[in-house]
């Protein structure tokens, strides 16, 4: 599978900071992962491919699993072990989940997923998306706090309560 993200380096010093502070969630401190990991998303996005397919319901669940798994607790979220046992604790099957994870099907899935995000413009997480008739409008790249948002949110629904 192609991969859009770009495995790095992580580091952390003042990012960690800067987020936590931002949004009042506990977040990695420096040290907490070993020395040069690299922190490729991939695995976790085929992941909550993976659940989508088994329950679409369970899939939100688990992306909250893995962001605690990695950015509160520090565990490495590229093992495929790891991501099963996050799978079975938000309540899909272990077997089921390994099954999905490793077919080609959902691969693909990630794979089209990437190229979506890619052709909307999609550059930073989390990302903020609005639906008017079936089309989409990119509100925001990246975090940012309720106060900011508002009044972006106020503009986009006067307009299109208009059009």
């Amino acid at each position: 599978m192609q991969r859009w993200n770009r495995p790095s380096v992580v580091t952390f010093s003042s990012t960690g900071r800067r987020v936590e502070e931002a949004t009042g969630q506990p977040f990695l401190r420096e040290g907490a992962l070993p020395e040069g990991f690299v922190y490729d998303t991939t695995p976790a996005c085929l992941a909550v491919t993976a659940a989508r397919q088994l329950d679409p319901d369970r899939a939100w669940e688990l992306v909250g699993l893995i962001q605690r798994a990695f950015y509160s607790e520090g565990r490495d979220v590229t093992r495929p072990s790891l991501l099963a046992e996050l799978a079975e604790q938000a309540g899909l099957s272990r077997q089921a989940f390994a099954d999905e994870f490793e077919s080609k099907e959902r691969q693909a899935a990630t794979a089209a997923d990437f190229a979506w995000a890619q052709d909307l413009g999609i550059a930073g997480f989390p990302t903020l998306l609005a639906e008017r008739n079936g089309q989409l409008a990119l509100l925001t790249n990246g975090y940012q706090p309720l106060s900011s948002l508002s009044p972006l949110l106020g503009r986009w629904l006067e307009r299109a309560a208009s059009a």
